[in-house]
């Protein structure tokens, strides 16, 4: 999440009431989580786990659990609970109004056509030519290209599915990212993609979604992504261009996927794939390769 107005170290601090490491008048530009983090941005970690990981990221603002060494040009907010205070910023910069009844700072392109059913958000952006079926739900912030197609009962912009576990109940991570639609990309029937916790879920140019798709939040599909019905993808995935996913395939969160794979239908997707090949089984792999294994079985017989 980008802040409308640069902060400093000391009023973020204040903020939250923490102690802060740095110069008082260190720019902070916004927020991010670990995988999209930028230069100016406030990452948190409070898992020892990962320290190094967040400490050596792009980050410049780390916001930590405790006092710890970073490289010249970071600096240090010290929280009790920097996954609370991380939600805390994250609210205190963005509207809290998700059931809001009058609109705020829409754009419609010419040409579109919006059925009277649709639930529109907070600051959205439709480009033109675009056509959104009935009872389709639009989240704050998002954001649709030129040329798409919405049908009925999707829903852009729902919250992440992101928790910790906090005196044996599950705490929400709030959302307060967003999701992008690129230009010529159709989204099926009863699809969910969820916004981005402080970034974007982007569906890049042409890329075309059947029904009943699940998108999690913070993945990136590339441009002309093809995905058939039924297909789960978790939050955090990279899909390059060119990628088509049949049917009902799963696939687990932070993977990658390369330019031109395609993963056939009912495949479990549990690590990264490379590009150019065809995949398939209950854990993915090459399918010449899944052939020859369900051969040497049969020839066992």
């Amino acid at each position: 999440m980008t802040f409308q107005q640069p902060q400093t170290l000391k009023s973020i601090a204040n903020l939250i009431q923490a102690e802060f490491i740095g110069a008082e008048d260190f720019p902070i530009y916004g927020t991010n989580e670990i995988h999209r983090v930028k230069e100016g941005e406030i990452v948190f970690v409070n898992n020892q786990k990962y320290y190094d990981k967040a400490i050596n990221s792009d980050a410049t603002i780390i916001l930590i659990d405790k006092k710890v060494e970073v490289p010249e040009g970071k600096v240090l907010l010290i929280s009790d609970d920097p996954f609370r205070d991380f939600n805390l910023i994250n609210t205190h910069f963005t509207k809290p109004n998700p059931f809001i009844s009058e609109l705020h700072n829409l754009e419609v392109g010419e040409n579109s056509h919006i059925h009277s059913s649709v639930i529109i958000g907070n600051d959205i952006k439709i480009g033109k030519n675009c056509i959104i079926y009935p009872n389709v739900v639009l989240g704050d912030r998002t954001q649709i290209g030129d040329n798409c197609i919405i049908q009925s009962n999707t829903v852009l912009g729902g919250d992440a599915f992101y928790y910790r576990k906090l005196d044996g109940e599950y705490d929400r991570m709030i959302s307060v990212g967003n999701v992008i639609l690129e230009d010529n990309v159709e989204i099926g029937n009863n699809c969910c993609i969820d916004r981005g916790v402080t970034d974007s879920t982007i569906i890049k140019k042409g890329s075309k979604l059947d029904n009943l798709i699940q998108i999690g939040h913070d993945t990136v599909l590339g441009k002309r992504t093809l995905i058939a019905s039924g297909a789960l993808i978790a939050g955090c995935c990279i899909i390059e261009e060119d990628v088509t996913i049949w049917g009902q395939v799963a696939m687990a969160s932070g993977k990658r996927i390369g330019k031109g794979a395609i993963i056939l239908g009912k495949t479990g997707v549990n690590k990264d794939l490379e590009g150019g090949k065809t995949y398939f089984g209950q854990l993915a792999e090459e399918f010449r390769d899944y052939l020859k294994k369900e051969i040497k079985i049969k020839n066992l017989k």
